[in-house]
C-alpha cells in the first residue's frame, strides 16, 4: 500500500512539474522576442578613439548600442540579457555594459560576459525587470575591421532579433577623412565646423529579423583619432571648456513619433544647448533631443583625512597626476561627445579635475 501511495505521488508531482519547469524556463532565459524595442540607437564611430594597448596603425572602429526595450514576458524577468555582437570580428574588445535605472540619472556599468560561440554579450540587471516595464542601456564594443588599403573600408551590419519601434543609425565620419562614401546613401547627413561629417539613418515599426548592411568607405592620412584630432584642434580651457558646448549625439528618449530629416517631429540629433564638434550649428531649428541625457551624481563634498591618505592621486608626484588628469578631461570629453553626459554634469566634473 505504501509503495503504491509513493507512486501515486511520484505521478501527480511530475504532472505538476510539467506546468511549473516552462515557467522557471521563461523567467530566466532571455527569448529577444518578448523584449520589443521602444527604440534602438546604433552609433558606428571608425577612428574616433582607441582603447588602451591597441595596435599601432591599425584603424578601431567603435560600435555603441542604446536600447531601449519593455518586458512582455507576461511575467517578472530575473535572468541575464544577452544582446548580438560580432565577437568573432578580428580586434573585438567589449568596452562598456551599462544600465540606466532612474530617469536623469547617469548610466550604471554592469558586469558582463562574452560568448564567442555564440556571438553575445550578456549581464544580469540589477534588479528584476518587471512586467511590462522598461529597461535602457548601452553596450559599447570595438573591432578592427577597418581595411587599410588605397582606401579606408568596413562593413556594418545589424539583423534585429525583435519588433522596433524607431531604430536610428548613425555614423561618424572620421576627423580629416575625405572621399567619404556610404552605401546605401545616407537621406540625412550634416558636417561640423571641424570638416567631420555626420550621416544618419531613421527606420519605423521595424520588424523582426529585417537586415541593415552598410558599406562606408574613405580616404585618410595617419591614425589620429577623432577626440585626439578635435583636442588639437580646439583645447578644452579648464575655466569655461569653451571646445565643448553641449552633446553631438544625444541619445535615447522618450519623445513624440516622427521622421528623420526636415519635417520630423522626433529627429535625430540633438542641439545640446552649443557646439560639439560643430554639428549642432547645422539645422538648428529642425534637431531636438533625443535623450539619455543625465545629470551626474554629485560626489560627497566632504572627504574624511583617512579617505584622501588612501586617494592613489595623493601618492603621485606633480607630473604624474597631470598625467592622470588629462586622461580623465579626455574620457570626460569623449562621454560628451557621444551623448553619455549632458553639459551640465560636463561642466560639474571638469571642475574637480581643475
Amino acid at each position: 500500500m505504501l509503495k503504491k501511495k509513493l507512486f501515486a505521488l511520484f505521478v501527480i508531482t511530475s504532472f505538476f512539474s510539467s506546468f511549473i519547469i516552462p515557467n522557471v524556463y521563461a523567467e530566466d532565459t532571455f527569448q529577444p522576442e518578448k523584449f520589443p524595442y521602444t527604440e534602438m540607437q546604433i552609433q558606428v564611430m571608425p577612428e574616433f578613439d582607441y582603447p588602451e594597448n591597441w595596435p599601432k596603425d591599425t584603424p578601431s572602429l567603435l560600435v555603441g548600442q542604446y536600447g531601449t526595450f519593455t518586458n512582455k514576458t507576461g511575467q517578472d524577468f530575473e535572468g541575464k540579457i544577452e544582446i548580438a555582437v560580432p565577437a568573432y570580428e578580428k580586434g573585438f574588445q567589449a568596452y562598456l555594459v551599462a544600465e540606466f535605472p532612474e530617469d536623469n540619472k547617469p548610466e550604471v556599468k554592469r558586469p558582463f560576459d562574452v560568448d564567442k560561440d555564440k556571438g553575445v554579450i550578456s549581464w544580469t540587471p540589477s534588479k528584476a525587470i518587471k512586467n511590462n516595464e522598461s529597461y535602457r542601456f548601452v553596450v559599447e564594443y570595438y573591432t578592427s575591421s577597418v581595411e587599410v588599403k588605397d582606401n579606408r573600408s568596413f562593413t556594418f551590419e545589424y539583423s534585429n532579433p525583435t519588433e522596433i519601434g524607431t531604430l536610428d543609425v548613425i555614423f561618424y565620419a572620421p576627423m580629416d577623412a575625405k572621399e567619404i562614401s556610404l552605401e546605401p546613401k545616407a537621406p540625412n547627413n550634416t558636417k561640423s565646423e571641424y570638416g567631420e561629417e555626420l550621416f544618419y539613418y531613421q527606420y519605423k515599426d521595424v520588424k523582426v529579423g529585417e537586415n541593415y548592411k552598410y558599406s562606408f568607405t574613405y580616404q585618410k592620412d595617419g591614425f589620429k583619432s577623432t577626440l585626439d584630432a578635435i583636442n588639437e584642434k580646439q583645447p578644452p580651457n579648464d575655466e569655461n571648456h569653451t571646445g565643448v558646448n553641449g552633446t553631438a549625439t544625444d541619445q535615447i528618449s522618450g519623445g513624440s513619433d516622427g521622421t528623420s530629416g526636415s519635417g520630423g517631429d522626433r529627429p535625430l540629433i540633438g542641439i545640446g544647448g552649443a557646439v560639439v564638434i560643430g554639428i549642432a550649428i547645422v539645422l538648428a531649428g529642425v534637431f531636438v533631443y533625443l535623450g539619455l541625457k543625465g545629470k551626474s551624481q554629485s560626489a560627497p563634498k566632504g572627504t574624511s583625512s583617512k579617505a584622501a591618505n588612501n586617494h592613489p592621486k595623493m601618492h603621485l608626484g606633480k607630473k604624474d597626476i597631470k598625467a592622470i588628469s588629462m586622461d580623465e578631461k579626455k574620457e570626460l570629453r569623449k562621454k560628451l561627445l557621444t551623448g553619455k553626459i549632458d553639459q551640465e554634469t560636463y561642466d560639474e566634473e571638469m571642475k574637480k579635475l581643475i
